[in-house]
């Protein structure tokens, strides 16, 4: 039986009735939909899953807000990851106004969807490398979003700011489905050497088969990640509901335990929960208010 406290580092909400996602193509016409907490609350508790962070969908501070009065009034969100324009100037008066304001303790990291732009080089850029120094005075983790192109420019972005905690969400998303290993490992090797970056294994099914993925498919890449990583920097997100596309959320859970063959070790608690709660600086599965207050210099 698990006694740890499971936390799953990676998911998300949205309402496409309400906001438009670029993204959210007609190829993802299944998941194009409202999706809210209360529909994820029994699933969590069939999978025995007990905190959540939720994760920015759409690049808009007023996701932010959302996200924020979701994490307040849900007994089982931990934390929210939200977004911020880091090339705005007053990146950091515009973290410290979310910080304090409304809910604002419960934002723990930021995210920009490196992948989408257009210069393979956004994220190492002078202004963006500064508005992420910005988001690191805030006492925040910053999560890269990149798929094997963006890697060489997220560890520039990285090597500038060493002092800061960062996660290669969805192991970069490497071409599963087409069976490619390189040059993702290779520059996924590289940025793990970082002791400040840490990877979620989350975001897999995804890119392997939709239809006819198997364990053996993520073996190798999961193995591979942590060999890289090890199991002190690693944790477990389901990125549900974008996982549902190819797997349920039990499917998802139940395959990265059986890669990873952990049955109830110190290596599960933290693979599982242990390590998004040191990443995060959650205490007990909530954001640390102490940490919040001391980073911000709220009273």
């Amino acid at each position: 039986m698990t006694t740890h406290l499971v936390v799953d580092s990676h998911q998300h909400f949205w309402d496409p009735t309400r906001a438009e996602y670029p993204w959210m193509t007609d190829e993802l016409a299944a998941i194009r939909r409202p999706i809210g907490p209360e529909e994820l609350r029994p699933i969590l508790r069939e999978s025995g899953v007990d905190r959540t962070v939720v994760v920015q969908t759409r690049s808009d501070l007023a996701e932010n807000q959302e996200f924020l009065a979701i994490a307040a009034a849900t007994d089982f969100v931990a934390g929210v990851v939200g977004w911020i324009d880091l090339t705005e100037p007053a990146v950091g008066d515009k973290l410290v106004e979310i910080r304090e304001g409304a809910n604002g303790e419960w934002l723990v990291g930021i995210r920009h969807q490196v992948h989408d732009e257009e210069d393979p080089d956004w994220i190492a850029r002078d202004d963006v490398v500064r508005g992420i120094g910005e988001v690191g005075k805030a006492g925040l983790a910053y999560d890269l979003l990149p798929r094997e192109r963006e890697l060489p420019a997220c560890l520039k972005a990285v090597d500038a700011h060493p002092e800061m905690r960062f996660v290669v969400d969805h192991i970069a998303k490497p071409r599963m489905a087409e069976g490619v290993f390189e040059p993702w490992a290779a520059r996924l090797k590289e940025i793990a050497e970082r002791p400040n970056v840490w990877c979620k294994l989350s975001g897999m099914v995804t890119e392997a088969d939709w239809a006819k993925w198997t364990l053996d498919d993520l073996r190798p890449y999961v193995e591979f990640v942590m060999e890289c990583f090890g199991e002190d920097r690693v944790m477990f997100g389901s990125d549900w509901p974008v996982c549902l596309l190819a797997a349920d959320y039990a499917s998802v859970k139940g395959a990265l335990e059986s890669l990873l063959g952990l049955n109830g070790s110190a290596a599960e608690s933290r693979v599982f929960g242990a390590n998004a709660t040191t990443f995060y600086g959650l205490t007990d599965g909530k954001p640390n208010v102490s940490r919040v207050r001391h980073a911000t210099g709220a009273a």
